[in-house]
């Protein structure tokens, strides 16, 4: 008789392709997918409001380089009311890859530097997340809300420069397109 091993050998495990979940977050930001316009306010601390009218594009890569999904945004200014003459430290038009992993958002710029910066997510209930965000001098906290089906988006911005709060920022977001087909890589 062959004695019985209490041990047996360790299972084989076969690479397997990388899973994609679908979370609340990545089903959050698809949701978001599309050509948005953006009628915003902006509240200086020095009592000045402006106003500037941009579109916004937001698409998804069909295979994301980085992280659990990967975006790209794009925007550009539909009526400017001399607003990036008077605040020249803005940018008028760009692009940025985002990337979504765990809770974080890394984006390849900055709205207010050309370098790479990093947001915290916390969702606040299925329509609306808070992103915190600390790159150079600026801390800068956004809450962003969909609104009935989708159709709609608010977003509340308030920034800080070394401590003081020197900008809080309404925009009024109306989707104009949904989404098109995934980019590629």
């Amino acid at each position: 008789m062959e004695p019985v091993s209490l041990f047996r050998a360790k299972p084989t495990v076969e690479p397997q392709q990388r899973l994609q979940f679908d979370t609340s977050l990545r089903r959050w930001f698809n949701r978001n997918l599309g050509l948005w316009r953006s009628r915003r306010q902006y509240f200086f601390d020095d009592d000045q409001a402006m106003r500037v009218d941009m579109f916004l594009r937001m698409e998804a890569f069909s295979e994301p380089v980085e992280g659990e999904a990967a975006y790209r945004f794009t925007w550009w200014p539909e009526k400017e009311y001399d607003f990036f003459d008077k605040n020249p430290r803005y940018v008028r038009e760009g692009t940025l890859e985002a990337y979504l992993c765990g809770h974080q958002l890394r984006r390849s710029r900055g709205y207010l530097c050309g370098s790479p910066t990093k947001s915290q997510i916390r969702q606040v209930d299925e329509h609306e997340l808070v992103f915190e965000s600390h790159y150079l001098e600026w801390d800068i906290l956004e809450h962003i809300r969909l609104v009935d089906m989708d159709r709609y988006r608010a977003r509340s911005i308030y920034s800080w420069c070394n401590g003081e709060l020197v900008l809080a920022e309404v925009h009024h977001e109306e989707r104009l397109e949904s989404s098109g087909q995934p980019l590629t890589s």
